[in-house]
């Protein structure tokens, strides 16, 4: 009883650990969140809003999330 006392808030803590884990990875592999960051990050460019060195790593950074979450799509309709 006294180590349930002890162990509830750190059960508690893991648990949110692991939700905001879940709630990231979706995020990142998120292939419509990407396609919009990748349209928002052109309007940016266009509009002169940051520097073309800033728009192409951004564009590879997301071109690569979005390959990776495709990947795993893949993956999932395998399995």
């Amino acid at each position: 009883m006294i180590q349930k006392i002890f162990t509830s808030p750190v059960n508690l803590v893991v648990k949110i650990g692991e939700k905001v884990q879940e709630e990231v990875e979706k995020e990142y592999y998120d292939i419509e969140h990407i396609q919009k960051k990748l349209i928002h990050l052109q309007m940016m460019y266009d509009l002169d809003e940051i520097e073309e060195e800033t728009y192409k790593q951004s564009e590879k950074d997301l071109l690569m999330r979005y390959e990776l979450a495709k990947k795993r799509e893949m993956e999932q309709w395998n399995e």
